[in-house]
């Protein structure tokens, strides 16, 4: 299969090429040239081999094809549960990977990408990867000490939680953690600017691990065909879903999944108060924003990328992008007092992200949504404690992967939010 820029400005490439890549050479992401055809797939088989059948029409022809079995065995070795709630909602839990977070999912498939890719290669590849919060450990936990490759992770700096923050400077080795004095939208566009700059490639070869990754978004499928898939054959429906978002990049990995026939009905997306997306799809013009630093720092994205694989998919046709989804903004003061009241009524506990789906999903439901739900739970509360614990009265339990983490000694340099104070460490 070949890939394309949604920009429209560079030639074809395969899949490894675009992975490597991670962002096409007019600055455009890549997407397929064409969508495969919906088919048929198997429930009841494990999560790794939903996710090598679904991907296998990706890789056809890819030097990684014959590889693919192993990559996804490798990276989905954790389970990934659809609760249910009663009352036909579930919890989607995708944090049960060892950052605690569903980034964990992508990232170690795109670890076994390109450790792939690497082999054999004279010059190392440098992963030039920018975090609103989970992204960048993920990454760090995923390319951790692998040969070939080093990794710099950009977050700004005050505005993740201490837990993440930890995190992301907890590995040392080939990682390097960069706490930039600005918002993420700047790490953003630092780190495309970085992978845009031709002269720097030449010197020093780069690739990204954000969203805007095919090696990080499509594994992201995977998981919403496995639950689909389980869920339709046990109760004959299709799930909709809530997808918390920031950068867009899970909820269009669930977009995708769907427009390959997997059976998920509606869509729904929930924000923080950065509601780029929600004034858009209320038909106000697609308008990116300065982000807004709010208790669900993971989301607090004002210009979110995937956007441009968003309007791809749709043809760039405003008005049929428009009926497709809906989203809704949640602001700090309901986050909170939906985190507090969910679990006095029923002692679940949610992160600040799933919380805000949590929330959606309670006014669709009051607003009269019949059918199969599932909240998209993205990210262990105990991420989150200084924002969980006083609003439940009660410490939250760790993860013990996440507890190893935070035992760890963690560093992080401080850089300014300029693309030259970047250029100059990825040069070093």
């Amino acid at each position: 299969m070949q890939f394309v820029s949604t920009r429209g400005q560079s030639p074809a490439v395969g899949l490894s090429a675009a992975i490597a890549a991670g962002l096409a050479p007019d600055g455009g992401l890549y997407v397929p040239q064409a969508l495969p055809a919906p088919r048929t797939l198997q429930a009841g088989v494990t999560l790794a081999d939903t996710a090598a059948d679904l991907l296998a029409p990706f890789f056809d022809g890819d030097l990684l094809a014959d590889a693919l079995p192993s990559i996804c065995s490798e990276a989905f070795d954790f389970p990934v549960p659809l609760r249910a709630l009663g009352n036909g909602d579930h919890v989607l839990e995708l944090f049960h990977g060892p950052t605690a977070a569903f980034k964990d999912i992508g990232a170690r498939f795109l670890a076994g990408a390109l450790s792939r890719l690497q082999t054999g290669k004279d010059r190392d590849l440098t992963i030039v990867v920018a975090t609103s919060g989970d992204t960048g450990a993920a990454v760090a936990a995923a390319f951790h000490r692998q040969p070939g490759v080093r990794v710099v992770v950009l977050y700004p700096d005050g505005r993740v939680s201490p837990r993440q923050a930890h995190q992301l400077g907890c590995f040392g080795d080939n990682i390097r953690a960069l706490r930039v004095a600005g918002s993420f939208d700047d790490c953003q566009a630092m780190a495309k600017q970085a992978l845009a700059d031709r002269d720097l490639q030449a010197q020093v070869p780069l690739s990204s691990a954000n969203s805007i990754s095919l090696g990080r978004l499509l594994p992201q499928m995977s998981y919403y065909a496995h639950a689909a898939l389980t869920h339709h054959a046990q109760h004959h429906r299709r799930l909709n879903l809530v997808v918390p978002t920031g950068n867009l990049g899970n909820a269009m990995a669930a977009v995708l999944a769907r427009a390959l026939g997997v059976p998920i009905g509606q869509i729904v997306l929930a924000t923080n108060a950065n509601a780029v997306l929600p004034r858009y799809f209320g038909g106000d013009q697609y308008q990116p924003a300065a982000s807004i630093a709010t208790v669900a720092n993971a989301m607090d994205v004002g210009a979110p990328s995937n956007f441009e694989r968003l309007r791809w998919l749709y043809q760039g046709d405003d008005a049929e992008l428009r009926a497709a989804f809906r989203a809704f903004a949640v602001d700090d003061v309901t986050i909170r007092a939906t985190i507090a009241s969910v679990h006095a009524s029923n002692g679940e506990l949610f992160c600040p992200h799933t919380a805000t789906a949590v929330k959606v999903l309670q006014d669709l439901r009051a607003g009269g949504a019949k059918g199969d739900w599932a909240v998209v739970a993205t990210a262990h509360p105990a991420k989150f404690e200084a924002v969980v614990e006083p609003l439940i009265g009660e410490a939250v339990g760790v993860p013990p992967a996440l507890e190893a983490l935070l035992q760890r000694p963690a560093h992080a340099e401080p850089l300014a939010a300029d693309y030259a104070a970047l250029r100059e460490v990825l040069l070093r």
